[in-house]
């Protein structure tokens, strides 16, 4: 049997971070953007992904990141190893929070989507609705950036 470890929740923040306490702080958060004009980035965006997983899942993992435009065209992707250590005795299921702090590719309006694979298996996928615009406009209702 294949480890499945899974996404509780994924979703783009202002900023974030893990305490010494090991407690996951997350400030900001946001499906949506409002841009001046395009193209653009919008910088230091934090992907927070929240993994939960079992002793089977110790051991390494690749994690695969893809920020794709309305027409699906892909405008970054990254990839990194995950080493997740035993778990202490007596525990069953273990939190694994990832933050990525990242520079978001903005080439026009529209709905972009950040897809997150463990293991060349998709996972979870996280909505953004880029609007752009004069600063002068009202902002859209909803969570924006």
């Amino acid at each position: 049997m294949f480890p499945r470890m899974h996404v509780a929740f994924a979703l783009f923040a202002d900023a974030a971070n893990v305490s010494q306490e090991g407690k996951l702080n997350i400030l900001g958060v946001f499906d949506a953007l409002h841009v001046g004009n395009s193209p653009a980035v919008h910088p230091r965006a934090h992907l927070v992904v929240h993994l939960k997983g079992t002793s089977m899942d110790t051991g390494q993992h690749t994690v695969t990141l893809r920020w794709t435009n309305a027409s699906g065209s892909e405008l970054w992707s990254s990839a990194g190893d995950l080493n997740v250590g035993a778990m202490p005795s007596g525990v069953a299921e273990m939190d694994v929070p990832l933050i990525a702090q990242i520079d978001l590719p903005i080439d026009g309006a529209g709905p972009y989507l950040m897809s997150i694979a463990l293991d060349d298996e998709p996972r979870a996928a996280v909505p953004v609705q880029v609007r752009v615009g004069s600063a002068t406009m009202a902002p859209p209702p909803g969570l924006v950036s």
